[in-house]
């Protein structure tokens, strides 16, 4: 399935595949292609993305042709792949391949700063998209804020904020509200 959303499918390369299907490949042809969690991706799937990008060229499942593209890919990962190729989990010369330039944004529990900014404009955006009023903060409320962990990272926060603004709409919160929306009711403070 990786391989068919990547690089496309012939009709009747696989059940269901009733009818020919461009892969996000060729959809990025002469642009740039976000690949998210590229850790994730099956060992067998990292040899053929390895081979489009070194060939400039992608073969879709089930075809015969190959088809030239143009690509630039930016891959992101939260995990560590020079660990995951030793471990035999990624592919070392796929690897070398996409770190060409390599950007680290630290983890946000590491960028406090950050986190007021950020839920501003998550607040501010889901109070506008459901037009509904943002929530009215007591101080405890963004001194949890501040200090929770936010293991699942920025995502973590977004949905946060969106699960305040739509459960509390123009109510006045505190810390209490705050362990309340955390999932599995965890506020994990710094030390």
């Amino acid at each position: 399935l990786v391989d068919s959303e990547l690089f496309g499918h012939v009709q009747g390369a696989f059940t269901g595949a009733t009818h020919s299907k461009d892969g996000l490949f060729k959809h990025a042809d002469t642009g740039t292609l976000f690949l998210d969690e590229i850790g994730n991706v099956p060992l067998t799937a990292q040899y053929h993305l390895l081979r489009a990008l070194q060939e400039g060229a992608i073969r879709p499942v089930g075809g015969q042709e190959e088809h030239e593209v143009d690509v630039r890919v930016i891959a992101a990962t939260s995990s560590a792949l020079e660990d995951d190729v030793q471990k035999g989990r990624f592919r070392e010369d796929l690897f070398y391949r996409l770190d060409v330039i390599r950007l680290e944004i630290p983890p946000l529990r590491e960028r406090q700063e950050d986190i007021l900014f950020l839920f501003a404009h998550f607040a501010r955006k889901n109070a506008e998209d459901y037009n509904v009023e943002r929530p009215d903060l007591e101080d405890d409320f963004i001194d949890s804020l501040i200090n929770y962990e936010w293991p699942g990272n920025v995502r973590q926060l977004q949905n946060f904020t969106e699960r305040m603004v739509l459960t509390y709409t123009g109510q006045r919160i505190g810390a209490d509200v705050f362990e309340r929306l955390v999932p599995f009711n965890s506020a994990e403070k710094k030390p």
